[in-house]
């Protein structure tokens, strides 16, 4: 990973992300619940010509009540990692047609393709291919307006559909995380946030958010900040964020349905897999959402979740597509992987 030099512009980088929010001053918006995208509001995206992705999508129909409508065919080659840009806007020609007006996100159904030359599917699908979202290794990329927003609909108020795919190594993986991300609503899990400085340096740059986010979050949620470099046998793990190469012991806690976990590292959203940790271990593991880079993004934390950010929209009543893509400013170059509608922290009001 080219991260071993962060300098000064990537200090100022940080430094200008975490000020963009102020969470203490932010935190009492937790007694103000917003309301979270329904399942007529989400587009499945289907390829018919891989056979687990029409599994996937029949299933995930019947669990979340999809709308006939919302159910998008399209036919494309899944044998390979990426689409050329060409290759893409022939398919999001076809899925733009085929879309309601009233979808505002989407959720994929396959493994591959993961990537659109260099930026990730899920944030191709969100705002279309843009070379602006992609960087030579340590630099900037196109941000999200979305990020740290309290809008309802993205797509109407930014002409995005933030976007999540429903991607496992088989059918079965897959189907629990439908079934832990449908168990998790409206349950208001008794859970705790752990957020991990490891001894990996280069990896453990959005640390320098994590006391901040202890502090603002006192009395509200349990949020745990540690100088290790990974966890054991917790059995509340809501939330999990950390910053390592590979991270020992995930498959040794308990992950409560609706949990997120990510760790910061070059490839961890090569869903294929490379000498780094997948973010499907984290999916296997019992997280019902993760998050990655399918490019090299240098360390930037823009490029990654805030947990901050994250936990304020989740606990506020979000579903987790919402939470996850708010708290990652600069999204081009990474997949959101994860069960879409979970809101764990919602009421059956806000359905």
């Amino acid at each position: 990973m080219l991260i071993e030099r962060m300098g000064f512009i990537v200090l100022t980088l940080m430094m200008a992300f975490f000020n963009h929010r102020v969470l203490a001053d932010t935190i009492p918006l937790l007694y103000r619940p917003l309301p979270g995208l329904t399942a007529g509001q989400l587009a499945v995206v289907v390829n018919d010509d891989d056979p687990l992705s029409q599994r996937i999508g029949d299933y995930y129909q019947g669990k979340r009540h999809i709308p006939r409508a919302n159910m998008i065919h399209v036919r494309f080659n899944s044998t390979a990692h990426g689409l050329s840009k060409e290759e893409f806007a022939k398919l999001k020609d076809q899925v733009d047609a085929k879309t309601p007006k009233e979808v505002q996100a989407f959720v994929l159904t396959w493994l591959k393709p993961f990537r659109v030359e260099c930026m990730s599917i899920t944030t191709a699908f969100a705002a279309g291919f843009d070379q602006a979202f992609c960087a030579k290794v340590c630099e900037e990329s196109r941000k999200s307006p979305y990020f740290a927003s309290n809008s309802e609909k993205p797509f109407t108020d930014y002409g995005w559909r933030p976007t999540m795919t429903l991607a496992g190594r088989s059918f079965e993986d897959v189907k629990r995380l439908i079934d832990r991300g449908v168990a998790a609503d409206f349950t208001r899990p008794q859970g705790s946030a752990y957020l991990l400085k490891t001894s990996d340096q280069a990896r453990s740059s959005r640390a320098i958010f994590f006391p901040e986010v202890v502090k603002a979050f006192a009395g509200l949620w349990p949020v745990n900040y540690l100088e290790q470099d990974s966890l054991e046998n917790k059995s509340d793990v809501m939330f999990y964020f950390t910053g390592k190469k590979n991270v020992a012991n995930i498959d040794k806690n308990t992950y409560l349905p609706g949990a997120i976990a990510d760790h910061l590292t070059s490839t961890g959203g090569v869903l294929t897999g490379s000498d780094q940790m997948n973010i499907l271990d984290w999916i296997a593991a019992g997280a019902t959402a993760s998050y990655g880079a399918v490019v090299e993004p240098c360390n930037y934390p823009v490029k990654f979740s805030h947990p901050g950010v994250l936990l304020e929209y989740y606990l506020r009543g979000n579903t987790l597509i919402e939470a996850y893509w708010k708290s990652v400013w600069e999204p081009g170059q990474g997949i959101f992987v994860g069960e879409p509608l979970a809101r764990p922290f919602a009421s059956p009001s806000k359905k």
